[in-house]
């Protein structure tokens, strides 16, 4: 017992400092004015981030979006959960959800939509300010799902929509999946899609057409002209 409380209370370096240490004390040197020119660029190279305005607004759009708090049927409970702790949205800054189409800039359709909602959901979407972006959550909104019928109109029909999250329902973390889509689509960084990821260029089938009856009819008389 005795040797396991000693190894317990020996520290685990003695006499090289931490990395965090060396950081602190060359921030006090830095802060002294201690360092000398060499050492002080080296200092502020590794510190300095430098990008253009452009890129730093769009970085502040996409981590700062103002759900508008707009239902629509049974998809708005998966909506309501990505606030809860178990996804918990606010980590990625979205958590702000506005009564007001005039206060947010993104607009998640949850739910199907009806010949009679689309006008009403365009004037929602018509009343948020520039830039706004646009969710189709579910099969509903997205292709009509299992309501394919006369009464049912896709979201895509009657408005931009800039991404789909397919399901019925889609769970809660979907919805973040397609959230965080959207903010790569608004810093202009898409992802790279799944032929590149996988490296599966090259692997597509290819698939010979013996041509279309007009191509045959045009040989045909070619060769009776001859």
């Amino acid at each position: 017992m005795e040797v396991v409380r000693q190894k317990l209370t020996t520290p685990a370096t003695t006499d090289a400092p931490t990395d965090f240490r060396i950081q602190q004390l060359r921030a006090r040197d830095m802060l002294r004015g201690d360092l000398t020119d060499t050492e002080l660029e080296k200092y502020v190279e590794e510190r300095v981030l430098t990008t253009t305005l452009d890129k730093a607004v769009k970085w502040a759009q996409s981590n700062a979006l103002f759900p508008l708090t707009f239902g629509l049927a049974c998809c708005a409970i998966e909506m309501m959960s990505i606030v809860g702790g178990r996804v918990d949205v606010a980590r990625f800054g979205f958590e702000a959800f506005r009564a007001s189409p005039r206060q947010a800039d993104l607009l998640i359709l949850s739910g199907r939509i009806s010949i009679k909602m689309a006008p009403i959901v365009r004037r929602i979407y018509d009343q948020m300010l520039e830039p706004k972006w646009a969710i189709a959550m579910g099969a509903c909104s997205s292709s009509q799902g299992v309501f394919n019928n006369y009464a049912i109109v896709p979201a895509d029909k009657f408005m931009p929509v800039d991404v789909h999250v397919p399901g019925c329902p889609p769970r809660p973390e979907s919805l973040m999946h397609g959230i965080l889509k959207l903010r790569k689509m608004i810093q202009a960084d898409p992802d790279m899609g799944w032929r590149d990821r996988y490296e599966a260029r090259g692997t597509e089938e290819i698939v010979e057409t013996q041509g279309t009856a007009q191509d045959a009819a045009d040989n045909v008389y070619r060769e009776s002209t001859k």
